[in-house]
């Protein structure tokens, strides 16, 4: 679509040079122009001063002007381009996040944490991937969460949303707190405070908090969280206190990025009180597990089995 505009609006420009375009086509460029220069947006902290841009592009292309005595249709189209790109910036300048330098943040036996350039923190699972910019540009703050689980405190922006893809699924928010639990089979958003938009394959939902999205088998659903992953596992000790050993390998299964496997489903009704240091690693709270329930959970790579 846009190969097409340009090249109507380049057949046009042409035309108009050649003083061959109708009145209605002369209103068609005029408007265009309009339009453009009152949607435009200039960052001169990042593009430089207006005024001083605008005459070099213009001094250079008269230049080239002078020494081929001829204008061909491609020179003549770049000079009227580039009064259009001073005029209308949101057309010929595409934004620049394309061009912020990706970094990544990655995870394996422990928690950890990070701290983006607008002040947003990130705490991310073991065995986890996080994508983001060195520094946010453009109008939106984009970043991806490749695998495992975070929870993220949003600094609020409204100007620029902060976008999170993870997997098939779009999180939109402007400040707030929430977690993303991925997995192969599905996708889980859970909000603990402010406004959550999640989307995916022409699928929308808003969250408020306690509330959840799931994406699984290509649908996107709402409903309420499970307490469990409300707790505040990230960033301080954690005690669960006459907790089901459910509810303990929930939080587990989140906070290491591991799946448990057991055949006797009968123990997980067991209540037990654990405490969970933030940066422990889980094999010391396995021990603890295993001490008060006479079972013998062991970690192999990212499964945890019952021996």
């Amino acid at each position: 679509m846009i190969k097409r505009i340009k090249h109507s609006l380049e057949y046009l420009i042409d035309k108009s040079s050649r003083n061959k375009t109708s009145q209605a086509e002369e209103n068609l460029l005029q408007n265009f122009a309009l339009s453009e220069y009152q949607n435009a947006k200039w960052d001169q902290a990042l593009m430089g001063n207006s005024d001083e841009v605008s005459k070099n592009i213009y001094d250079g292309i008269q230049l080239r002007i002078v020494k081929k005595k001829t204008i061909n249709p491609y020179i003549k189209y770049m000079a009227a381009a580039s009064i259009l790109f001073l005029a209308g910036l949101a057309f010929f300048y595409k934004p620049i996040t394309a061009n912020e330098k990706q970094l990544s943040f990655k995870t394996s036996d422990i928690p950890k944490s990070i701290k983006l350039s607008d002040g947003s923190k990130i705490y991310l699972a073991a065995n986890s991937l996080f994508q983001y910019p060195e520094k946010f540009n453009g109008d939106q703050r984009k970043v991806v969460l490749l695998k495992g689980n975070a929870f993220f405190e949003i600094a609020k922006d409204k100007k620029h949303p902060f976008i999170i893809t993870s997997g098939e699924i779009k999180t939109r928010v402007v400040g707030t707190s929430f977690h993303i639990q991925m997995s192969k089979t599905k996708c889980e958003v859970i909000v603990v405070t402010g406004k959550v938009n999640v989307s995916s394959k022409g699928q929308s939902v808003d969250l408020i908090p306690n509330e959840e999205a799931l994406f699984e088998s290509q649908k996107l659903t709402k409903q309420l969280a499970d307490k469990s992953f409300l707790v505040n596992w990230y960033n301080t000790d954690v005690t669960l206190n006459q907790t089901t050993l459910k509810q303990v390998i929930t939080i587990l299964q989140y906070k290491y990025g591991v799946s448990f496997q057991y055949d006797n489903e009968q123990v997980l009704a067991v209540p037990l009180t654990v405490f969970i240091k933030k940066d422990a690693a889980l094999e010391n709270v396995l021990e603890q597990i295993n001490y008060i329930t006479n079972l013998k959970f062991k970690v192999y790579g990212e499964t945890v089995k019952v021996d």
